[in-house]
């Protein structure tokens, strides 16, 4: 996969490896696809979209609890990047901090999906299982990816150091208002409100803005093709699904807010 040389200056060269190829282009097309339907009403059957719309087709899939489904989403990614540092060679720094993060973003959503989020709804065991595999081979491609460029010029620019500072402001910025969620269903309330408090009072889905925030330190750590593909598509679905998820507000909460955006502020 050719690229233009101004992209190099950013990006290792693409390694001749058509299955990591394969899989940039894939990551892009299906994530940015699968935020067109989110807006579009067709949704990933968790949170509080598990329901929406539901049909006798729906009711005959297997349901999971919230905590069960989250669970099976991230451990296995969070297991593939600890049983990185015992596979894979340890001859790049880079490699070595990539690792990190990778394992250090997983196991806090397991973290999470433990200890701090509460849950109201269940989970369609097919669109678990489809994250489960989405984040899992983002995890052991980008890993592998990574040790293609062993041997390869480091790029002209280095954005290792930025993508450190990055990642941190995200998965420390993602966690928070998780958290402020959280806070929001103490003893057993199981209902919906409107979120208050941290960027809240400007976005209704400030958890997805560091989120992404988080990934574009992975890109930058990695500085390869396959995780900015990736990083792209997940931010063009992070964006369809807060959009939908400011539509359902404003369809369930009369003094929903107007100038609350969904993920950018006054923006979007």
């Amino acid at each position: 996969m050719a690229m233009p040389s101004a992209i190099l200056n950013f990006l290792f060269p693409p390694p001749p490896s058509l299955f990591v190829s394969a899989m940039s282009v894939m990551s892009l097309v299906t994530m940015t696809r699968a935020g067109f339907d989110e807006i579009k009403g067709k949704h990933m059957q968790y949170s509080k979209f598990w329901n929406v719309n539901p049909s006798k087709e729906k009711k005959k899939k297997i349901q999971l609890s919230g905590k069960s489904g989250m669970l099976l989403v991230y451990s296995p990614a969070f297991l593939a990047g600890a049983a990185s540092f015992f596979v894979f060679r340890h001859d790049s720094l880079r490699i070595t901090i990539l690792q990190f993060a990778l394992t250090l973003h997983f196991f806090k959503r397991i973290v999470e999906v433990l200890f701090v989020h509460k849950y109201s709804g269940r989970m369609i065991l097919d669109s678990a299982i489809h994250i489960c595999l989405s984040y899992f081979l983002f995890t052991t491609t980008l890993l592998y990816a990574q040790q293609l460029t062993l041997g390869l010029p480091e790029p002209p620019i280095d954005l290792k150091y930025l993508g450190i500072a990055l990642f941190l402001i995200g998965i420390t910025g993602n966690f928070y208002h998780h958290y402020i969620l959280s806070k929001l269903r103490e003893n057993g309330n199981k209902e919906y409100k409107i979120p208050e408090g941290g960027l809240f009072g400007l976005l209704i889905c400030p958890h997805y803005l560091f989120e992404i925030i988080g990934l574009c330190g992975i890109s930058l750590i990695s500085q390869t093709l396959y995780a900015l593909c990736f990083t792209l598509g997940s931010g063009f679905y992070l964006i369809g699904r807060s959009c939908a998820t400011r539509r359902w507000y404003l369809s369930k909460f009369e003094d929903f807010p107007q100038h609350v955006k969904a993920l950018i502020p006054f923006v979007l």
